[in-house]
């Protein structure tokens, strides 16, 4: 409060309606000017006693108010939002702020409140939601005015100043910047593995009065070497991309610095695309038929991804019961199609307890074997076919097999369990498959169903991943040149699928080794991935090695590296995190493998123009009666100059070239109220019956 004073007014407190003593002044009237008009003696005292009624029935009253003025409220909001983090911004805010405060000190009746305008996610900056919701409790009869400390890039401005007030604008810069900007148009989320994905971009040079012609665009992918191009400044440029694999692809794009630039963070942009397979393609040999075949087609038929090609071999060549050829209701095994048109068209290939009896030709044999090296894949269900003299071992083939039978015998009969070796603990596709031994005990009995006959193999290679108790092997996996090999020496896997002995995870093992044939990025054995999602960078490096998973070095968008140690979260898996605030590629490497991860901008509004400017908010300003003033860091670093703090008067302007004008509202609280009737009923009523008396005595005269 401040100190009281007393103001004094002259009130009037009719005692008749005002229609009611309006028709008895317009009466007097008639009557006096009548009089006046006749000559009539007495009309100036009959005109008194008129108006002395009149006044005494508007009832004239000197009213003394006692009030205590209150103090005007000022708001200062100052932007802490992400494009304020820019150069000297947030330094520059916070010193006009202490300046302002500090002389709103010395004004003893004005309040200056204080607020700030947070990071908001991705909705860009929200300054005015801000200001509304600190309106809501101040009264808009005591708001001075408002004063912003802000870059000027807002994402909320309303049509009106809030409040009605002044609205000032400090901008912490030298004066209208100028920035370049790498604007991604479109970017797929995903492409097809073997297609390529467009994505369209553009170079921007905002607040620029004289633009150049043209910038450099460098683009790199996973860190491939770059690819530079020279574009247009405005223009929609479209870049092709080819799709190489599955999993996630990182493409780093960046345009050359415009001279002058407030900043380049919002030059480069990253993008990450997801590359999937499309329908993956499976082809199914079944040989002679037996009671796991159809485990094999159901399994592909229930995944929505696979497009299944499937013969059964029912009739072998040396088979002939003379049946003529158009009475046989069997198609023509396509051998050519299969084996060398059409051959590297599927990703995957499936020989069901196939063997060699002379339906292919050695040729097509090797064209298998060649399809893996170049990069296909391939799995056998073998059974005792394949300790046979016609085994596929014999073959081309057998030199891309992870193991060949142990010897024309090699067919071992009797009740067995499957279980995980101790490289299968650590390897994804049998790592915690349902009911398997426990990790680390190898001697555990598995809850999984007996199976009956299994081959011995010898010449073993690749990764043992099921075996028998006695470490005999079941299922091997083998990389050879850019394709991969599976080898399941035991044709019981069907028993599972049947429930005996409770079954087991026959699906989801049968699942897994096939994406792992079609190397399908989850089921890497030793890999090291990274992605950046609410902030964070993760971390997993997944290893066959029993060692402790150990450390990566982790690189920020900007080169700086660290050190990072990982933790191990069960066998072969170690894992670790950091904040990722920084937009761009992040690379993770462990000294063998490299990764990427794309780190998008927390809020791209507020990356998408990183100038200082007052061009979005002058409108508004000028509108409301205030200005907008530019402060920088003075000479050899001194504090910048703030404009002044001054009280105006409303209506009047509330800026100046060197001063911010805050309105004086001067509202109060009244404490009393004193009141005198100028003319009392005492008074008038004499008085009026005086002057009748002397406009009578007057007449009569």
């Amino acid at each position: 409060m401040h100190p009281e004073e007393v103001i004094a007014a002259l009130r009037f407190e009719p005692l008749l309606p005002l229609w009611l003593i309006a028709t008895l002044g317009v009466t007097a009237l008639l009557t006096v000017g009548l009089a006046a008009f006749r000559r009539a003696r007495g009309t100036l005292w009959r005109l008194a006693a008129f108006a002395v009624l009149l006044l005494w029935l508007a009832g004239p009253r000197v009213v003394q108010e006692s009030r205590d003025n209150l103090p005007d409220i000022g708001l200062l909001v100052v932007d802490q939002s992400a494009s304020m983090q820019v150069g000297e911004r947030a330094r520059l805010a916070e010193q006009a702020r202490a300046a302002l405060t500090q002389q709103a000190a010395k004004l003893p009746d004005l309040e200056l409140r204080t607020v700030t305008v947070p990071e908001s996610g991705d909705a860009g900056t929200r300054l005015f939601g801000a200001i509304d919701r600190a309106l809501a409790d101040i009264p808009r009869s005591r708001l001075a005015g408002t004063i912003a400390v802000t870059d000027g890039q807002v994402h909320d401005i309303p049509d009106a100043a809030p409040g009605g007030a002044p609205l000032n604008l400090l901008i912490p810069a030298k004066g209208e910047e100028t920035d370049r900007r790498l604007r991604v148009i479109e970017a797929p989320s995903y492409g097809i593995v073997g297609k390529t994905v467009t994505l369209r971009v553009a170079i921007e040079d905002l607040g620029v009065p004289h633009p150049v012609a043209s910038a450099n665009l460098t683009v790199r992918r996973d860190g491939e070497p770059p690819r530079v191009q020279n574009v247009p400044i405005g223009a929609e440029q479209r870049i092709e991309l080819p799709i190489t694999r599955a999993g996630p692809t990182v493409v780093e794009l960046s345009a050359t610095p415009l001279a002058g630039e407030v900043s380049t963070i919002n030059n480069r942009a990253v993008v990450e695309i997801n590359g999937v397979r499309d329908r993956l393609r499976v082809l199914l040999i079944s040989g002679e038929p037996h009671p796991g075949e159809r485990t094999w087609r159901r399994l592909l038929k229930a995944d929505p991804s696979v497009d299944l090609v499937h013969f059964t071999i029912l009739r072998p060549p040396e088979k002939d019961d003379l049946t003529p050829l158009n009475e046989l209701a069997l198609i023509a095994f396509p051998v050519r199609e299969l084996f060398l048109d059409k051959i590297n068209e599927f990703d995957l290939i499936i020989l069901d307890r196939f063997q060699n009896r002379g339906l292919l030709p050695m040729p097509y044999i090797g064209n298998i074997a060649e399809h893996v090296r170049a990069g296909g894949a391939l799995l056998l269900s073998v059974g005792p076919e394949f300790s046979g003299s016609s085994s596929l071992a014999a073959t081309p083939i057998g030199q891309v097999l992870p193991g060949v039978p142990a010897s024309l015998s090699a067919v071992i009969e009797g009740e067995f369990r499957p279980r995980v070796t101790d490289l299968g603990q650590r390897h994804p596709v049998t790592e915690g498959l349902s009911g398997a031994n426990p990790s680390g005990n190898l001697d555990a009995v598995a809850r999984w169903g007996s199976w009956y006959r299994r081959i011995q193999p010898a010449d073993v290679r690749g990764e043992v991943l099921l075996g028998t108790r006695d470490s005999q092997p079941l299922l091997l996996l083998d990389r050879v040149g850019k394709g991969r090999v599976a080898l399941l020496l035991s044709d019981q896997i069907w028993l599972w699928s049947r429930g005996h002995q409770g079954g087991g995870p026959q699906a989801e093992l049968l699942r897994r080794v096939a994406h792992w044939l079609m190397q399908e990025p989850e089921l890497e054995e030793n890999a090291l991935t990274a992605h950046v999602a609410d902030g964070r960078l993760s971390i997993q490096r997944r290893s066959t090695d029993p060692a402790p998973p150990g450390q990566v070095t982790v690189t920020d968008p900007d080169g700086k590296p660290a050190i990072l140690d990982l933790t191990a979260v069960s066998p072969g898996k170690g894992i670790a995190s950091l904040p990722a605030t920084t937009p761009g590629v992040w690379q993770v490497g462990d000294g063998s493998r490299t990764a990427y991860a794309a780190a998008g901008a927390a809020n791209p509004p507020e990356l998408a123009d990183l100038r200082a400017t007052a061009t979005l908010l002058r409108k508004l300003v000028r509108a409301s009666g205030g200005g907008v003033h530019f402060i920088a860091t003075g000479a050899s670093g001194a504090p910048p100059d703030v404009p002044d703090l001054r009280r105006t008067e409303p209506d009047r302007s509330a800026a100046g070239s060197s001063w911010i004008g805050l309105e004086r509202r001067h509202d109060h609280v009244v404490t009393g109220i004193a009141s005198l009737a100028l003319l009392p009923a005492w008074i008038a009523l004499p008085l009026m019956l005086g002057l009748m008396v002397l406009a009578w005595r007057r007449e009569g005269t």
